[in-house]
Parts: C-alpha cells; structure tokens; sequence
C-alpha cells in the first residue's frame, strides 16, 4: 500500500489495495477462529491496524484531492 501511496501517488490503488488486504485478514480470522480460536483473536490487532491506515488513506486523499 505504501508503495502505491507515497511512491506511485496513487491513492485510489492503494485503497483498492487496502480493501482486498482486508478482507483477506478477515477471511483469515474466520478460518483461523474455526480451528483455534486464539489464533483468530490474535489478528484481530491486525484488522484494526489496516483499519486504522485505511483511515488514514482515505483522509490524506481527501484532503488533497
């Protein structure tokens, strides 16, 4: 994502990025959970850090778009 944000200034792709990231730790935590439910727990950090740069993506764009 850093790549497509800050070397290619490209926020769109990299919010694109972004969600397809998200959602592969989503299905991760989901699968994970159904074998071991601390290893589901564990990414749930992980999530909320993509989250948060997904934020933060978003409202750079915004504000210099």
């Amino acid at each position: 994502m850093l790549w497509l944000l800050f070397g290619l200034h490209r926020p769109g792709l990299a919010i694109a990025e972004l969600v397809v990231l998200w959602l592969a730790i989503l299905v991760t935590i989901v699968l994970a959970w159904r074998v071991a439910p601390l290893a589901g727990a564990l990414l749930l950090p992980y999530l909320a850090s993509v989250t948060f740069a997904g934020l933060l993506n978003v409202t750079l764009w915004r504000l210099t778009a």
